[in-house]
């Protein structure tokens, strides 16, 4: 089936969008779920591990529903890359089939969800290279975009509507996926992580990211996101200004304010307060009203998504 939203995203606009939250938590602490590298894909490959992740994402979709705000949701791909799925014993044509097989797993959940007023978009993920928190395997742009381009062209391939770079640590290889996508005409959003003095794990300031990521690609990337961090984390960021702001459209936030060192060491869930994480996005919704895309990352879940919907709608 043909993407749906792929020629115009409906968040290029003016349409609120909620996205689902911490898929990789959610599995390891809510249902005890075992997670080699914290890779989720493999369930793809199961009816049982399909049926699970089906009911993730028919929870998010019905609080888009219950809210009336749009619903962005990523593939569970965000391990799916050459070095990791070879880790965990994949061939590359078995990585490729599983990237498809998440798309087509998201087409059946749009097929029961999807409406005009509460439109549905499926989202290929990537994740970095290396560790989401630590900027190893550091690659010149030219490599990036050729590592990154075979998950590129499976989704590029199937009925996803765009990609998602998520928790990228470093601009150059942002700068590679963002080439790649653009190469097959894949609209894509790039997130960065900040770490708790709202930089890059590289050391990067969040707007020079930004910046030297538009300026090595053309302004390739349709926008740019933040993903797994506390606001507490980069509100102050957003308070500084400049041109940069204006390609920020989303927040994908932690409910807990650890830092990724400590968060890594955590044996239990820091889900935190979505009342609260809710309503501090609502803020930065009102302070930075070019922010339409909201959602958690690690420890969020339905809950979060509902409460988050609503106070960003609100604003």
């Amino acid at each position: 089936m043909p993407a749906r939203y792929r020629a115009a995203l409906p968040q290029l606009g003016d349409r609120l969008m909620v996205t689902d939250g911490g898929l990789e938590t959610w599995l390891v602490f809510q249902e005890g779920i075992e997670l080699p590298d914290f890779a989720s894909f493999p369930l793809l490959a199961t009816e049982a591990g399909r049926e699970t992740l089906r009911r993730y994402y028919d929870a998010f979709c019905q609080a888009a529903l219950r809210t009336g705000v749009g619903c962005l949701l990523d593939t569970a791909t965000w391990r799916a890359n050459p070095d990791w799925g070879a880790r965990l014993g994949y061939s590359p044509s078995e990585l490729d089939q599983l990237n498809r097989a998440a798309v087509t797993l998201l087409e059946e959940v749009r097929d029961q969800w999807d409406t005009p007023q509460v439109p549905l978009l499926i989202s290929g993920a990537i994740g970095p290279r290396g560790d989401g928190y630590v900027p190893s395997a550091l690659m010149p742009p030219d490599e990036a975009a050729a590592y990154h381009g075979t998950q590129v062209r499976a989704f590029a391939g199937s009925a996803a509507d765009m990609i998602c770079a998520l928790t990228m640590t470093n601009a150059n290889e942002a700068i590679g996926i963002a080439r790649a996508a653009r190469e097959a005409a894949m609209p894509v959003a790039i997130s960065f992580t900040v770490e708790t003095d709202g930089r890059l794990p590289d050391g990067t300031a969040l707007g020079k990211a930004i910046e030297a990521t538009d300026a090595a690609t053309g302004r390739a990337p349709a926008y740019y996101m933040i993903n797994c961090a506390h606001p507490s984390h980069f509100a102050a960021v957003l308070e500084t200004g400049g041109q940069w702001l204006e390609r920020l459209r989303g927040v994908r936030a932690n409910p807990s304010a650890k830092s990724h060192a400590e968060l890594n060491e955590a044996t239990e869930l820091d889900a935190g307060d979505p009342v609260a994480l809710a309503a501090e996005l609502g803020q930065l919704r009102a302070r930075n009203p070019n922010l339409i895309v909201f959602g958690g990352c690690c420890g969020t879940d339905e809950r979060h998504a509902e409460r988050i919907a609503l106070a960003c709608r609100a604003v």
